[in-house]
């Protein structure tokens, strides 16, 4: 793997939907740059830096006021790139690690201190080579006060991870609602049993995210606005928005950042509902010290 790959749009549209002051893309990445933050030697993917000044110019321009930054996997558990991107935002960024399970009381302290608020356990087996459950269990009782754990999986192993994630004493944020199936509708078989999920206990959250991802029909992703507006709806308090940009792995299919913004009021078309999404249930998450 020695080609570097662009994932992200080189010039995304201005999007018709204009964000309330003090919203949150609460997913998304930066990229090194490489010569200062390099890649984990086991990246599954080497892609072109993608930095902070990127990340700001794209917030602006999209009309957001705030970032969550997501340790992307090709960094590995070194969290430096993404830390250095919460340091140049001047309060305007918080993070979410990925670490070693082994990691000491004093390095997620200084995490915190750093911005971060979360770790993240990815159980794609395309991303990440080893998921171990027991571990990460262990380092979840060990994290700062009012950090929370977010995972990310794809829906055929979402009954297979239950008994973990009930097991984790801390509150959850499920990436991309786990990627459930959106093409079989708001009552399909991957919704239902999501919706199961949030149902066993109040405190996990989820994001409503990444349509280029999960709707094959393509932009204007009319199946997903479908599967999860209701969603959105009947668990108002509990989710979150964000662009994923750079879009890690999506070269063949990059999206554009705009038409994404767009998706918003279809899955939230109500003033209370994007209040929540974009600025109460983040800041709750992230901003509460």
């Amino acid at each position: 793997m020695s080609e570097r790959i662009v994932s992200w749009h080189q010039n995304p549209s201005k999007p018709r939907y204009t964000p309330p002051p003090g919203a949150v893309d609460a997913h998304c990445h930066v990229f090194g740059p490489m010569a200062e933050f390099p890649f984990s030697p086991k990246a599954k993917y080497l892609p072109e830096d993608a930095g902070p000044e990127m990340l700001f110019a794209l917030r602006d321009h999209l009309g957001f006021a705030k970032n969550v930054i997501v340790q992307a996997s090709c960094h590995g558990t070194d969290n430096s790139a993404t830390l250095n991107a919460i340091a140049r935002s001047n309060g305007k960024a918080r993070g979410v690690a990925v670490v070693d399970p082994a990691i000491s009381e004093e390095e997620l302290a200084k995490l915190h201190e750093g911005g971060m608020r979360g770790i993240r356990f990815n159980f794609l087996k395309r991303l990440v080579d080893d998921a171990p459950k027991d571990k990460f269990l262990e380092v979840a009782r060990r994290l700062p006060k009012g950090w929370h754990v977010v995972i990310y999986f794809e829906a055929d192993i979402l009954e297979e991870l239950r008994p973990f994630m009930d097991a984790i004493p801390v509150p959850l944020v499920i990436d991309h609602m786990g990627r459930p199936d959106v093409m079989q509708g708001p009552d399909g078989a991957d919704m239902r049993a999501f919706r199961a999920l949030l149902d066993s206990r109040p405190d996990i959250h989820f994001k409503p995210t990444c349509p280029d991802r999960l709707d094959v029909t393509g932009d204007p992703w009319n199946a997903f606005a479908e599967a999860v507006a209701p969603l959105v709806a009947d668990y108002s308090d509990r989710c979150i928005w964000g662009t994923d940009w750079p879009h890690p792995n999506m070269q063949d299919n990059v999206p554009d950042d705009g038409h994404l913004v767009d998706m918003i009021p279809r899955i939230a078309p109500t003033e209370d509902l994007q209040r929540k999404l974009l600025i109460d249930n983040p800041n709750a998450l992230y901003w509460a010290d």
